[in-house]
């Protein structure tokens, strides 16, 4: 176990990998899937506050860092001309699964709950991706995921306490983004 201030890095490693998309989407380079990436900001977010309220403390920065980049490459791919990738009814479909599940969590105000839909919502919600990386891996930049990896590591080394409302999300987060590394890379070869 690392001291717990290493979470800092942690956020500072997810906010280069942020910036690396936020790059390559103002290039043309990426082209992030709207509803996935609205999603992956509404879910962490969801989840942060949960962290909050159940008293995590500073290793919730990584689930905060989560949420907010995110939503800030959301708001970029309104901005991007070659940002346009179509919606189709599988998206919206796993849009309102997500949805739902955070509805439903609002409805129990319950944080291990709280945390277990969101990471249901944010596991629906990489689905397109997940089939436009498959198809389309030059249209993800894949080190947005690899910061990700790296700052849920250190979030995971650092957590002085294990319960799940503390290693859930940065757990869900590596597994997850470590997919997507693996998956762009093997694809672009």
């Amino acid at each position: 176990m690392i001291d717990e201030r290493f979470v800092y890095l942690a956020f500072l490693f997810n906010l280069s990998g942020t910036a690396s998309y936020l790059y390559a989407v103002i290039k043309g380079k990426a082209r992030p899937h709207k509803v996935t990436w609205f999603l992956w900001a509404l879910a962490p977010l969801i989840a942060f506050a949960a962290q909050l309220a159940q008293g995590v403390g500073i290793s919730s920065l990584l689930t905060f860092s989560v949420g907010f980049g995110p939503l800030l490459i959301f708001t970029a791919s309104f901005f991007s001309k070659k940002s346009d990738w179509k919606i189709t009814k599988f998206d919206l479909f796993c849009g309102l699964v997500s949805v739902l599940a955070l509805i439903l969590w609002a409805l129990t105000q319950d944080a291990f709950i709280a945390l277990l839909l969101a990471i249901a919502a944010d596991g629906v919600a990489c689905l397109p991706t997940y089939i436009k990386a498959w198809h389309h891996p030059e249209t993800e930049d894949y080190r947005a995921y690899l910061f990700a990896v790296i700052a849920s590591l250190i979030t995971l080394a650092s957590l002085q306490t294990w319960t799940f409302v503390f290693y859930a999300f940065p757990l869900w987060t590596f597994l997850v983004c470590s997919i997507f590394v693996v998956l762009i890379k093997l694809r672009t070869r």
